[in-house]
């Protein structure tokens, strides 16, 4: 992977094996998904103390539960007796974490606090559960599997004034869903970062969401007037909008406008939720975009926001979970309907699912070569894969024993 890395074209896809080869997902895995923070969910959904949510990431079970002391924390979901998988289902709430194979019992904070008739044979402080590193900012929620986690201040510091104005923390999930796309995870981060196929793929998309190169752009500059009269608006009335890049290009923001009178990304346009998420000046907000490699891209607008989470089930599968959330006191029937709510990304993450169930039954035949990428709509893609390449050439080169 490494000479390939060096080999590879510019300005061009990944050669097959990239998308294809399982021990080369086993790297990805190993030295993006295992060390980088990932993108778990949303404090809304471990609101009060005891509340928790499970996710895998690749062969890890996680747990993710809310302490009595209010502070999110990450767990390795696995028993320390015999190793059950502790919390089985997607969701739960209690005030211990009970293992159901033989009640192995555990605090909030991880502690083991009973092991029926052998408290008095073992020493407890060394049977807590495993602790997984947990980050919270303006609603959202990341672990890391990795004992030395990246600096997080550096995304916290970027987002956060993005985010806080929309009040995520007190957000609920109003709706979620979870489809298993057929494609290697990049190739869903590539069609993703890019709107070159929108105009002929997104029907309902584009009608409040525009399909030029700028919605897309990953350098900043879009010389745009529209853009730039929107950001300086916001920016004007206190609110971050411009663009804003890592200096390693693994997270960015920007808030960009609607269409014409669109006020969210609905079918006709009209706000999914009655209740905003916050009291924001004036309409025209738009949509502020978040994306965190490898794991997150969200839309975060003044009704509702999307988060999406993407996680890899082998070479050629992808999990990708799909959230919206309201405001905590928005009702359903009455605040906001859910087909209306959700009706443009279901669709529209069902059409990006046959997308790239085609493109990876194109990217394993025999007869696929890596093609060109436009400069004027495929910046995001090259910017993304200028980042994995240089991620992962960097990580391979320092796992290299030195001779």
């Amino acid at each position: 992977m490494r000479q390939a890395l060096v080999d590879r074209p510019q300005d061009a896809s990944l050669p097959g094996r990239f998308y294809t080869d399982p021990r080369f997902c086993e790297l990805d895995l190993a030295h993006l998904f295992y060390r980088e923070w990932i993108f778990a969910g949303h404090s809304g959904e471990i609101a009060r103390p005891g509340d928790r949510f499970t996710l895998q990431i690749g062969d890890y079970p996680v747990l993710v539960v809310r302490g009595h002391d209010g502070v999110p924390r990450g767990f390795h979901n696995v028993c320390r007796h015999r190793g059950q998988v502790l919390c089985s289902g997607a969701t739960g709430s209690g005030r211990k974490l009970v293992c159901p194979y033989h009640q192995w019992t555990y605090e909030l904070d991880g502690r083991l606090s009973f092991a029926r008739d052998m408290m008095a044979e073992i020493d407890a402080s060394r049977f807590a559960l495993s602790p997984i590193a947990c980050e919270e900012v303006a609603g959202y929620l990341f672990v890391c599997l990795s004992p030395t986690p990246p600096d997080f201040a550096p995304f916290r510091d970027a987002v956060e004034p993005y985010l806080a104005p929309h009040r995520l923390a007190r957000a609920k999930v109003a709706f979620q869903s979870t489809i298993v796309e057929r494609a290697n995870w990049k190739l869903v981060v590539e069609n993703n970062r890019e709107c070159y196929h929108c105009s002929s793929n997104h029907p309902e998309l584009c009608r409040v969401y525009s399909a030029r190169p700028v919605m897309s752009n990953a350098i900043g500059q879009p010389q745009d007037e529209a853009v730039d009269a929107h950001w300086r608006r916001w920016e004007s009335k206190g609110l971050p909008s411009g663009f804003r890049i890592a200096a390693d290009g693994q997270f960015r923001t920007v808030r960009l406008p609607f269409l014409g009178d669109a006020e969210s990304m609905t079918a006709d346009g009209r706000p999914g939720c009655r209740r905003p998420l916050a009291d924001f000046p004036e309409p025209g907000l738009g949509s502020m975009l978040l994306f965190h490699y490898p794991s997150t891209w969200n839309h975060v607008l003044a009704d509702h926001a999307v988060s999406f989470r993407l996680l890899p089930r082998g070479p050629n599968e992808t999990e990708l979970t799909t959230k919206w959330l309201v405001h905590a006191e928005a009702q359903e029937g009455v605040d906001y309907q859910v087909d209306h709510l959700t009706r443009v990304w279901v669709a529209t993450n069902d059409e990006d699912r046959s997308i790239v169930e085609s493109n990876q039954r194109g990217v394993s035949s025999p007869a696929y070569q890596p093609g060109p990428l436009s400069r004027i709509h495929e910046s995001g893609v090259t910017q993304f894969l200028d980042w994995y390449a240089a991620t992962m050439g960097e990580r391979l080169e320092s796992s290299v024993p030195s001779r």
